[in-house]
């Protein structure tokens, strides 16, 4: 059986983390995804520049970027869709995790 694909970007994410990486003073080579624990869920998704891939990390290419997945962040992220909405309100990136059992009110946690 073939593994899913560790994480995709819609246009919309891919284009926002061109943009990102377009506007930051030193050199970036990608962005970095993790997965820390807080939150009202429990676990939250963590982002920062990465000037190289780490050891161990999961390098994914897509749409013309670059995404370094953290080694600890793997089994959480697995199969993960990775969006860039805005509105009035807010803008941020989203994530449709199908591993996610329950994801709090606010969006900005979830639990496996």
């Amino acid at each position: 059986m073939e593994r899913p694909a560790l994480l995709t970007l819609t246009d919309a994410a891919a284009e926002h983390v061109r943009h990102l990486i377009d506007e930051s003073d030193t050199p970036v080579a990608g962005l970095r995804v993790g997965v820390s624990s807080k939150g009202c869920s429990g676990l939250s998704y963590v982002f920062e520049y990465a000037e190289e891939k780490k050891k161990l990390e999961e390098e994914i290419e897509s749409k013309g970027v670059k995404i370094f997945v953290d080694p600890a962040a793997i089994m959480f992220v697995m199969g993960s869709e990775m969006d860039y909405k805005e509105d009035r309100l807010q803008s941020g990136f989203v994530f449709s995790n199908p591993n996610a059992k329950n994801v709090c009110g606010c969006g900005e946690s979830f639990s496996i």
